[in-house]
C-alpha cells in the first residue's frame, strides 16, 4: 500500500524541494517505486528533473481540475523507479480557482484514491511555501508530513506557527495525518545551529528524524544538471544522509 508523504513548510529556503527530490530518488534506489507530485507554482521539482515547465501541455493542474487522471499527466524521469507529475506557473491561477469549489481540499486525495494504493510504494508531494488551497490539498491527501527545518531563530519561530496550522488540518480534513521534523542545512561549525538543535532535541525529540541533513554544495548543484544528488554525486555527504533518511522512512512505513 502506497505511503503518501507531503514535504512542506511555510518558510522558504529550507531545502523542501531538495528533500522531496533527494528522498524520492534514494527511495527509488532502494527498490521502491516512487511518484513525485509537484504542487509548487515555481515548479522547481519539475525543473530539477530536467523537465521544462513552459513546454508542458498537461500538469498537475489538469488532474486537480478533474480533466484527466494522475496517470494521464505523470511521466517517467531519467531515474529508474521514479516518476513525476509536473507543474508550471498555471498553478498560481488554480490556487484561486479551486477555492470555494465543493470539496476543493479533497481533489488530490480523490485522484490518489482513483490511482490505487498499490500503484506506487511512495508518493511524495512538494508543496509551495504558503498555506493555500494547494498545500491544503497535499496535507489532506498525506499520511505523513515531513517538515524540513533549519536550526535558526526565525525558522524555529515559523515552525511553531506552521504546526498550529497542521493541527487544524488534522481536526478538519485529515485526522490520520502524522508529522515529523527533518533538520536540514545544518552547519555544525555554527554555534547557534548547535544551540537550536539542542533545544529542538529536548522539546521535539519524538517528532525529529534521527537523520540530519547537513550543508552540502552538491545538493545545490545537482538540480542544475537535472539529476538527484545520488545520481549526480553518489559518494557525497548529502547523498549518504538522504540515503539514511530514505531507509529511516522506509522502516517507518512498514
Amino acid at each position: 500500500m502506497a505511503k503518501t508523504v507531503a514535504v512542506s513548510n511555510q518558510k522558504g529556503g529550507v531545502a523542501k524541494t531538495t528533500t522531496c527530490l533527494s528522498l524520492g530518488a534514494c527511495l527509488a534506489e532502494l527498490g521502491e517505486s516512487v511518484l513525485l507530485i509537484d504542487m509548487d507554482p515555481q515548479a522547481n521539482l519539475t525543473l530539477s528533473l530536467g523537465v521544462r515547465p513552459h513546454e508542458l501541455r498537461r500538469t498537475i493542474s489538469d488532474a486537480l481540475l478533474g480533466n484527466t487522471s494522475l496517470v494521464g499527466v505523470s511521466r517517467e524521469s531519467s531515474v529508474f523507479n521514479l516518476d513525476i507529475v509536473p507543474a508550471n506557473q498555471g498553478l498560481v491561477v488554480l490556487d484561486k480557482v479551486l477555492y470555494g469549489r465543493s470539496d476543493f481540499q479533497f481533489r488530490l486525495r480523490n485522484q490518489l484514491e482513483a490511482l490505487g494504493r498499490d500503484f506506487y510504494d511512495f508518493v511524495l508531494i512538494d508543496c509551495p511555501p504558503s498555506f493555500g488551497t494547494l498545500t491544503l490539498n497535499a496535507l489532506t491527501a498525506a499520511d505523513l508530513l515531513v517538515i524540513p527545518a533549519q536550526c535558526e531563530y526565525y525558522a524555529a519561530h515559523s515552525l511553531r506557527r506552521f504546526l498550529e496550522l497542521v493541527q487544524r488540518v488534522k481536526a478538519k480534513t485529515n485526522p490520520r495525518l502524522t508529522y515529523r521534523i527533518l533538520v536540514t542545512m545544518y552547519d555544525r561549525r555554527n554555534k547557534i545551529c548547535r544551540v537550536i538543535l539542542d533545544q529542538m532535541q529536548k522539546g521535539l525529540d519524538s517528532l525529529l528524524f534521527d537523520t540530519i541533513i547537513e550543508i552540502d554544495t552538491r545538493l545545490r548543484e545537482s538540480p542544475a544538471f537535472g539529476q538527484p544528488v545520488n545520481i549526480y554525486a553518489p559518494k557525497t555527504r548529502g547523498t549518504e544522509q538522504y540515503r539514511a533518511l530514505a531507509k529511516e522512512l522506509a522502516n517507518h512505513a512498514q
